[in-house]
């Protein structure tokens, strides 16, 4: 009880600018505002949309508690884990990433107000930029709305920076309280995702910078990394169990293909397109200020950001993989947007935001309506090209439907042909087992393994990503076509599901994708023959 008292006076007496100062409750009243604006966008967003296949995939993380996976560490199951295992429903499972998101802002906030050497006014109107910036970040408005790793790691990025910088002042790195928070962040940090291993970097990057090497001889600093030693160690577990897969797996998928310079030119083009020119105005907020210990924090950017660069040369980087280096520069953007919309160049800035307001405007709404009604809504439509918002659709209905085929013909599982179709079946079937019948090893293989060879199962398959029947010597001794399930979204057809009773697998997979079928014209035959 003494324990948790101390711990909790630790906390309060760290992070109490953030909770107590007056710019809370006086000057900050345009960014409150434009939160709880944006919070309650997500919420109304997620409620009206289903799961994306990363979002399922995490969710299945809590529904199979375990010191990590395969893919990522295992904070993004445990913080869903209470709501899971009361049957919470989409709307109320999003608010955790609605929260983190709101919280990643305001100490963005925060820690620009602390930036900011100027008086009061400059400092929360530099504040309220550097939350529009990031609201205006199309990309951002995602993990706001679904669960990623990202979204856990954002938040700790920016706490991680508010630490460090109170770390950079003398009394405080004599103390032993900060450098605990500060390990504690770390570990929860490591827990969230491996690339935290960059953030780590710059946290001892700008404490070097400061205190010199006389930083090793400070016993807070060991404090500090055992305390995140202890939180990760789950991972090694883990993995200790598993033969070390997750780390091997992330280091092949970090070497990536033979580099290229177009791929970096690609990456850098997307990166701008998905994060938005606003937040550009770091490099000019990090100019103006003057304080050696300040400038030091782009290294948060800096390092993040330029290690992803140079391994998208190798064609292995996605764009949300950068959101913590943003969230970073938020700050410093707050700080030159404000100076900006001071001079001259207030119209430029003005009209970027415009354009981003308008960017974030249109990719939501095409979210929510499916794409309508920019993309055509027809049948004949659906089949010649792919809807790339139909993915956040009909899953519910589909999993509702192929555990009740199942379950019609005593069908202990559901099968697909390639991961990204799993794990939505995985989540809106549950609690049948999904089977991935293709030649790679990942985290279903390790939830419900291979399907037997001679087993049945209900084979799923998504008009988006259609595959050929596998039947013959790569497949089954016979596929049944059970059902059809068209998705019609706002009264128009965006995709379709079939589900197959399959039997007598051979146990040698080997998918082929086929041209899509239309939504009219799919088989009828009960039985299809061997091939």
């Amino acid at each position: 009880m003494v324990g948790q008292f101390r711990l909790r006076g630790l906390l309060f007496s760290t992070y109490s600018p953030l909770l107590s100062t007056p710019l809370l409750f006086a000057t900050a009243w345009r960014a409150r505002i434009l939160l709880v604006l944006v919070f309650a966008l997500h919420f109304v967003l997620g409620a009206g949309m289903g799961l994306s296949v990363d979002e399922a995939h995490y969710l299945l993380y809590a529904l199979h508690p375990a010191l990590s996976y395969f893919d990522h560490p295992p904070l993004v199951g445990w913080v869903q884990w209470p709501l899971v295992a009361l049957d919470a429903p989409t709307a109320v499972l999003r608010l955790v990433p609605g929260l983190l998101w709101l919280a990643t802002a305001w100490t963005v906030y925060q820690l620009t107000v602390r930036l900011q050497s100027s008086g009061e006014a400059d400092a929360s109107r530099a504040g309220f930029w550097a939350v529009l910036a990031l609201a205006l970040a199309p990309l951002l408005h995602v993990l706001g709305i679904g669960l990623l790793p990202d979204s856990l790691l954002m938040f700790f990025t920016v706490a991680l920076m508010w630490q460090t910088h109170a770390l950079m002042q003398p009394d405080a790195a004599q103390r032993t309280a900060p450098w605990l928070v500060l390990g504690l962040l770390l570990g929860l940090a490591g827990l969230s995702k491996y690339t935290a291993v960059f953030v780590a970097g710059a946290v001892g990057l700008c404490l070097l910078a400061v205190h010199g090497w006389r930083l090793l001889r400070n016993p807070g600093l060991w404090v500090a990394a055992l305390v995140a030693l202890v939180l990760v160690a789950p991972v090694a577990v883990w993995n200790a169990q598993h033969h070390w897969i997750s780390f091997t797996y992330q280091a092949k998928h970090g070497a990536g293909n033979a580099w290229q310079l177009a791929h970096l030119g690609r990456f850098l083009l997307v990166q701008l397109l998905v994060f938005g020119p606003l937040l550009l105005w770091g490099g000019a907020g990090w100019l103006q200020t003057n304080r050696r210990n300040t400038r030091l924090l782009l290294l948060f950017f800096f390092v993040y950001f330029s290690v992803l660069a140079v391994l998208s040369g190798g064609g292995t980087s996605l764009p949300h993989w950068t959101a913590p280096a943003w969230v970073a520069l938020a700050p410093f953007a707050g700080v030159g947007l404000a100076q900006a919309m001071r001079g001259r160049w207030r119209w430029l800035v003005g009209a970027v935001a415009l354009l981003q307001a308008l960017a974030c405007t249109v990719l939501l709404g095409l979210m929510l309506t499916a794409g309508q009604p920019v993309l055509p809504a027809s049948a004949a439509a659906v089949a010649s090209a792919p809807n790339p918002f139909a993915d956040l659709h009909g899953w519910d209905a589909a999993g509702q439907r192929a555990r009740a085929l199942a379950t019609q013909h005593q069908l202990g599982s559901v099968s697909v042909q390639n991961w990204t179709l799993a794990s939505r079946l995985g989540w809106y079937a549950r609690p049948l087992p999904v089977h991935v019948l293709e030649d790679r090893f990942d985290q279903f293989d390790l939830w419900a393994g291979d399907l037997p060879v001679g087993g049945s199962t209900l084979l799923v398959d998504w008009s988006h990503m259609a595959y050929a029947v596998p039947l013959g010597p790569h497949g089954f001794a016979s596929c049944a076509l059970l059902d059809t399930q068209e998705t019609v979204h706002l009264n128009a057809p965006i995709a379709s599901f079939r589900f197959y009773a399959c039997r007598g697998w051979a146990g040698d997979p080997q998918p082929q994708l086929q041209a899509r079928p239309t939504l009219s014209a799919l088989p009828i035959s009960p039985t299809l023959p061997m091939s």
